[in-house]
C-alpha cells in the first residue's frame, strides 16, 4: 500500500504498548508493505486483474477475521459503521490496488514506490479543495519541491517508455488519497472496514474483468500462493500491525517512519533480483523523498501534530 497516505487509526491496544514499541510495529508494517515488488517479480503469467482477485481474496477474508476478534465476535455492524464513506473510500482502493500492481509490472520498483510517496500531498489536495482542510505553508513548499521531483522521475519514465507505468503509479496513489479523504470526511478513526471493503469491491471488479476480457483464473500454483501471501502478509497484517503501532506514534512521525517502504522495496529487487534504477529516477526520488521528510520534520514542532 502507499501508506504514507494513511491517517493515524484508532486500535484497540494493550496499555503496555509503548512510544518504542509503535515505532517498531510501524517500521515492521513497512517492511512488510515493501515486499509487493519482490512479489509481483515473481509471478510467472498473471496479469493484473488475476493479481488482484487472488490478493484481495486472501486480504478480505484475514481483515474479516481480524474485525472479529476486535468486535468481539461482531463484524457487521462494525463493517457497517463505515457507511458511505467506506463505499467511497473502498471504491479509491481499487484504482490503488489495481495501479499499484499494474505500475510495478510495467515500470522498475523503484519509480513505482517514489511515486506511490506522492499519495499524501495528493491526499492535501483533495482536503483542502473537497474539505476546506487547511493546508500549512510548509506543505505548500515541500508539494513544489515534490512536482520537481515527481517531472523528473517522469519525463525519465517517457524516454525510457515506462511512460505507463508511472501514470498508473500516480493513479495508485490517487485512489490512496481518495482513500485517506474518505476517512476524514466522516472522522472514520478505524480504516480496516475500509480496506475490507476495498477488498470486497476489488474481487468483485477484477472478477467481472477476468470474465469479459477471457482470463482465466486457473493460474499456476506459484502466481496463486504468492498472489495470496501478499494479500495476507503484505497488505492484511502489515496494515493490522500498523493500526496497533500508530496508536502510540503521532502522525507525522508517521509519514516518516512510512518511508520505510518506499526505501526498501527498491532494495529488494535490487538484492534479490539484481533490478537497478536509474540516474534520474533516483534523483527525482530523492527530491521527492526529502520533500516528504521535510514536511514531516515541520510538522513535529508544531503542537498538536498536523494531519500532513
Amino acid at each position: 500500500m502507499s501508506e504514507g497516505a494513511l491517517p493515524s487509526p484508532s486500535a484497540v491496544t494493550s496499555p503496555a504498548l509503548t512510544y518504542r514499541k509503535g515505532v517498531f510495529l510501524v517500521l515492521f508494517a513497512g517492511v512488510l508493505w515493501s515486499s509487493m515488488g519482490l512479489g509481483i517479480r515473481y509471478m510467472e503469467v498473471a496479469n493484473v486483474w488475476q493479481i488482484l482477485f487472488y490478493r484481495s481474496l486472501a486480504l478480505a477474508v484475514f481483515l474479516f477475521l481480524v474485525i472479529t476478534f476486535r468486535s468481539a465476535g461482531r463484524p457487521l455492524p462494525t463493517i457497517r459503521k463505515a457507511g458511505l464513506a467506506g463505499i467511497v473510500g473502498g471504491l479509491g482502493l481499487i484504482f490503488a490496488f489495481a495501479g499499484g500492481i499494474f505500475a510495478i509490472q510495467t515500470t522498475s520498483v523503484a519509480n513505482a514506490m517514489f511515486l506511490f510517496a506522492t499519495a499524501p500531498f495528493m491526499a492535501a489536495i483533495l482536503g483542502w479543495f473537497i474539505l476546506r482542510e487547511g493546508v500549512r505553508k510548509a506543505t505548500w513548499i515541500a508539494m513544489a519541491f515534490a512536482v520537481i521531483g515527481i517531472s523528473i522521475m517522469v519525463w525519465d519514465g517517457i524516454s525510457l517508455g515506462y511512460i505507463i507505468g508511472n501514470l498508473a503509479a500516480m493513479a495508485s496513489a490517487l485512489g490512496f488519497a481518495v482513500f485517506t479523504i474518505a476517512l476524514r470526511w466522516r472522522k472514520l478513526d478505524d480504516m480496516m472496514p475500509t480496506v475490507f471493503l476495498g477488498g470486497i469491491f476489488a474481487i468483485i471488479a477484477s472478477a467481472i474483468i477476468c470474465y469479459t476480457d477471457g482470463y482465466s483464473l486457473g493460474l499456476p500454483l506459484n502466481d496463486i500462493t504468492i498472489a495470496l501471501s501478499l494479500g495476507v502478509f503484505q497488505v492484511g497484517a502489515g496494515l493490522t500491525i500498523y493500526t496497533i503501532g500508530s496508536k502510540v506514534v503521532p502522525a507525522a512521525e508517521l509519514a516518516l517512519l512510512s518511508m520505510t517502504e518506499v526505501v526498501l522495496g527498491p532494495f529488494w529487487v535490487w538484492m534479490v533480483l539484481g533490478e537497478s534504477a536509474g540516474f534520474y529516477t533516483l534523483l527525482g526520488g530523492a527530491i521527492l523523498l526529502s520533500a516528504i521528510a521535510g514536511n514531516a520534520l515541520s510538522g513535529l514542532r508544531r503542537k498538536p501534530v498536523p494531519i500532513l
